[in-house]
C-alpha cells in the first residue's frame, strides 16, 4: 500500500529527488524520547472537518492532553503562505506550525522559510512510508484527484478527466475553487499539456468556462452540498472526500480516471521563526502515532503516510490504490509548480473565474 514502487517520482523534481536527501531515520532515534513541550502552540490548517478530525483524533487526546494548549488559526494556503512570508524577517513569528500540501511545502521551503526537521525529536517518524521522507515536511496523508459523479444522472462512471467538457453535463459540472491548481493539471492533461507543462491547460478551462458554464464552489464543503441538492452531476475532487460524502449519504461516487489521478500528500512544516518548536515537535510526533492516525484516517479516508497505523482492512482496501491505478499516478512536479503558482492563480482568477 502506497510503497516506494508505487510512487517512484511522488516527491522528485523532474530529475531531481527532493524528499530524500538529509531525511534518513535512524534505529537510534526510538530510543530518544520526545523532549518535554508545554506552553502555547499557534498552528494554522484548513478549518471545516479537516480541523474538527485533528482535534478529535490527534490535538485533543494526544497533545493537549500534555499540558499544551493549541491555538487554531483558521484559513486556506494562500492567506497561510502570506502571513508566513509576512513574518519572514520578523525576529520571531506568530505560527509554530502549519498544515500544507507538499507542493506548499516544497515552495516556502524554497523561500528559505521552513525549518529542516530534526528527526530525533520526532520518534514515530521512522514508521513513515520511504517515498513520502522529506529533509522540511513531515507526511500525515496521502491521496489522489479522481473523478466525481452522481450516479442517479449518470449510469456509467465516467472514465476520463475529458468527461468535464461533456456538453451532456452543461450547467451540471461542479469545479472547486479551493483546489483551483488541480483543475488546471487536469485541462492540461486532457489539453495535450501535462503536469510539467500546463500551458494548454488554459485554453480548455476557457473552452469549459464557455461551453459547460460551470458552478464554483469555494470550499469542499460547499461542493459536498452542490452535489446533495443535485445542482451538479459531476466534478473532480480527492478520491477520499468522494468516500466520505458517500459515506454520510450523498449520491456520489468516485471514478479513477484512465489518466490517472493526480496525487496529494498533506502534512506539516515548522518556520524557521516558530516561537515553541518544542511543542510543535510534539504535535508532529502526535500525528504519526499509528492509532491516532488511524482513527484520522478512517474518518477522512485518506491513506496513511506511516505504515504501522492501525485501520481495519476493509477500510484499508477502500482507500488504497491498486497496483495498476499507481502506475498511472499522476506526480506533482514541485518545483515547476512552485516557480509558477502565483501566475496561475491569477491566470484562473482573471481567466476562468473573472
Amino acid at each position: 500500500m502506497f510503497e516506494k514502487s508505487n510512487f517512484p517520482n511522488l516527491f522528485a523534481t523532474r530529475r531531481k529527488v527532493v524528499f530524500g536527501a538529509g531525511a534518513s531515520l535512524g534505529l537510534s532515534m526510538l530510543a530518544r524520547p520526545v523532549a518535554a513541550q508545554s506552553g502555547e502552540l499557534v498552528i494554522a490548517n484548513w478549518g471545516g472537518d479537516w480541523n474538527d478530525r485533528c482535534m478529535r483524533f490527534i490535538e485533543t487526546p494526544l497533545v493537549e492532553s500534555k499540558g499544551v494548549k493549541i491555538v487554531r488559526a483558521l484559513n486556506l494556503e494562500p492567506e497561510r503562505k502570506t502571513k508566513l512570508l509576512a513574518e519572514r524577517n520578523l525576529p520571531r513569528g506568530t505560527l509554530s506550525l502549519a498544515q500544507f500540501t507538499a507542493g506548499d511545502a516544497h515552495e516556502l521551503n524554497e523561500q528559505g522559510i521552513v525549518e529542516p526537521i530534526d528527526y530525533s525529536k520526532i520518534p514515530n517518524a521512522v514508521n513513515i512510508r520511504p517515498s513520502l521522507r522529506s529533509p522540511y515536511f513531515v507526511p500525515f496523508i496521502v491521496g489522489g484527484l479522481t473523478l466525481a459523479y452522481n450516479p442517479k444522472y449518470i449510469k456509467s462512471p465516467p472514465t476520463s478527466f475529458a468527461e468535464l467538457w461533456n456538453p451532456e453535463y452543461a450547467g451540471k459540472l461542479g469545479v472547486l475553487d479551493q483546489s483551483f491548481f488541480n483543475w488546471i493539471y487536469m485541462a492540461a492533461i486532457v489539453g495535450g499539456g501535462g503536469m510539467s507543462n500546463v500551458d494548454p491547460g488554459f485554453a480548455k478551462l476557457l473552452e469549459m468556462k464557455q461551453k459547460m458554464k460551470p458552478r464554483i464552489y469555494p470550499t469542499h464543503q460547499h461542493l459536498a452540498a452542490g452535489f446533495a441538492n443535485e445542482e451538479i452531476w459531476i466534478s473532480a475532487n480527492y478520491s477520499a472526500r468522494i468516500h466520505q460524502w458517500e459515506k454520510d449519504g450523498v449520491s456520489v461516487r468516485a471514478s479513477f480516471p484512465k489518466e490517472g489521478a493526480v496525487t496529494v500528500v498533506f502534512g506539516a512544516i515548522i518556520p524557521k521563526k516558530a516561537p515553541n518548536k518544542d511543542a510543535a515537535y510534539l504535535y508532529l510526533n502526535s500525528f504519526l502515532d499509528p492509532k491516532g492516525l488511524g482513527q484520522f484516517c478512517e474518518a477522512s479516508m485518506y491513506a496513511p503516510a506511516i505504515t504501522n497505523v492501525i485501520i481495519p482492512d476493509a477500510v484499508k482496501a477502500k482507500i488504497d490504490f491498486t497496483p495498476e491505478q499507481s502506475a498511472r499516478l499522476q506526480n506533482v512536479d514541485y518545483a515547476y509548480q512552485a516557480k509558477n503558482m502565483a501566475n496561475w492563480l491569477e491566470r484562473w482568477n482573471k481567466e476562468f473565474k473573472g
